[in-house]
């Protein structure tokens, strides 16, 4: 996928047509879908996590683990620059609401309770994303992130 490509919101109506009423009302209300019920907390195949909406890589199945939360949830994104944040006060306490940039589509929270070395944990909405498996990255655009994938395929390799 061409991230220098300029991408343009489709209007409401589009998205209530696009999008299914959870994938709407999750990415364009901040709702939040039922623990686990959703299709990736138990994904473990490879690939990538994309933005429903824009297609926007967000994050990887080599930064996904099992928080034991009902969601899925990322160590880190793909790239920083695919989310922004902001607070979030909607519950009477405040949060760290995780949005895609490109789209501005809610897609979950982040909390400092992962297992990553900064201790992040990246708790996303199944209906804000699609998953794209390892081996259907080239033929969707997704081809620059093939090698993230092979790396740990060659680590495991005798010369």
């Amino acid at each position: 996928m061409d991230s220098t490509r300029k991408f343009q919101k489709p209007s409401d109506e589009e998205l209530r047509k696009k999008l299914t009423p959870e994938q709407y009302m999750v990415t364009q209300h901040e709702a939040t879908e039922r623990p686990f019920t959703n299709p990736y907390n138990d994904n473990h195949e490879p690939g990538i996590y994309v933005d429903i909406v824009s297609g926007e890589p967000l994050f990887s199945s080599l930064d996904k683990f099992d928080a034991h939360c009902g969601w899925p949830s990322f160590t880190k994104p793909l790239d920083p620059a695919s989310v922004t944040t902001r607070t979030d006060r909607k519950l009477g306490m405040a949060r760290t609401e995780v949005r895609s940039a490109q789209a501005d589509s809610h897609l979950g929270h982040v909390f400092d309770d992962g297992p990553g070395p900064d201790g992040t944990r990246y708790c996303m909405n199944s209906a804000s994303m699609r998953f794209v498996p390892v081996e259907k990255l080239e033929e969707e655009g997704y081809g620059e992130f093939v090698s993230l994938f092979r790396k740990g395929e060659e680590a495991g390799r005798v010369g």
